[in-house]
């Protein structure tokens, strides 16, 4: 399967990038190709890091005020979620990874390993998500955490009891793809 760009433009450019293209690719319908007009949130690429507190058997996640969720008459705004943010052009996912922790919820990681890699929402935004596990102990907390300052990140540390993963999950507790992800397959693999 094969297409070609005819065009793209940026049709928006601040914190996030907007592209909108004409594209012609194969069909498989027939052996025509089939032109279309599409539009993506350019997100570039993210990381996302489920981190276990290994002395008090716990996950390590973040709660956070989410603007988008209140379009939703009812969210509240609040997420939990794991430890994620995006990564610079060329930057390395895993020191992405070590950086994001530090700076959201305080703690050194030494050691990952990789979950995967997904996109979270192709239809419209280009993001790729790099996953991560990692284990820590409490003696790990080594820097202040709740974000950046220069970002307004206002950024809580929540531990969640490993043992309560099943049922949140099962009542629908996680409202955020990336936690959700990361927690079932937790409880595949680990």
């Amino acid at each position: 399967m094969k297409y070609t760009i005819v065009k793209e433009d940026i049709v928006y450019q601040d914190f996030f990038k907007i592209k909108k293209a004409t594209i012609l690719h194969d069909s498989f319908k027939s052996d025509e190709q089939i032109k279309v007009v599409r539009e993506c949130l350019d997100r570039g690429s993210a990381i996302a890091i489920l981190l276990v507190e290994k002395d008090t058997n716990s996950i390590l996640l973040t709660n956070q005020f989410r603007y988008p969720t209140i379009t939703h008459p009812d969210y509240d705004g609040w997420l939990l979620e794991i430890v994620a943010g995006c990564m610079e052009i060329e930057e390395d996912p895993m020191e992405c990874a070590r950086r994001e922790v530090e700076e959201e919820i305080g703690y050194e990681v030494k050691n990952m390993e990789s979950i995967g890699e997904y996109f979270s929402s192709p239809g419209g935004s280009s993001e790729k998500v790099h996953a991560f596990y990692a284990e820590v102990n409490s003696t790990d907390k080594k820097f202040k955490g709740g974000g950046l300052d220069t970002e307004q990140e206002d950024i809580q540390l929540i531990k969640f009891p490993i043992s309560e993963i099943k049922s949140k999950l099962k009542a629908n507790a996680f409202k955020d793809a990336k936690t959700i992800v990361a927690l079932q397959w937790m409880l595949l693999n680990k």
